[in-house]
């Protein structure tokens, strides 16, 4: 673990332990964190840590809404349209991202 970054590490660390403990597809994983991310009412910077692994295991946005779908009689109205624009946020951040990391590789000789 760095002393730089020990609640990353630690975040990092679970999110291995949960991937090596588990007996789901990474589609089916990945569905269930979804459902939780939106369930929990999660921040936009959430969503953009598992975009990644959202996109490595084939989910499309046709599945992301049919979470937010399924889950929304259990968590109600509100949480969905909230999860909805804290991935909109998300996609905000990781536009973002990518716009520096092309500045950065630009400004280098």
């Amino acid at each position: 673990m760095s002393a730089d970054t020990p609640v990353l590490d630690t975040l990092a660390d679970m999110t291995v332990a949960s991937v090596d403990h588990n007996s789901l597809s990474p589609r089916d994983y990945m569905l269930a964190r979804l459902a939780a991310l939106v369930a929990v009412d999660a921040p936009p910077i959430s969503y953009f840590a598992n975009a990644s692994a959202i996109e490595e295991s084939g989910l499309t946005t046709e599945d992301i809404q049919g979470v937010m779908i399924a889950v929304a009689p259990v968590v109600g109205a509100p949480r969905v349209m909230s999860a909805g624009g804290h991935i909109v946020r998300a996609l905000g951040i990781a536009i973002a991202v990518a716009e520096a990391e092309l500045a950065a590789e630009a400004s280098q000789p």
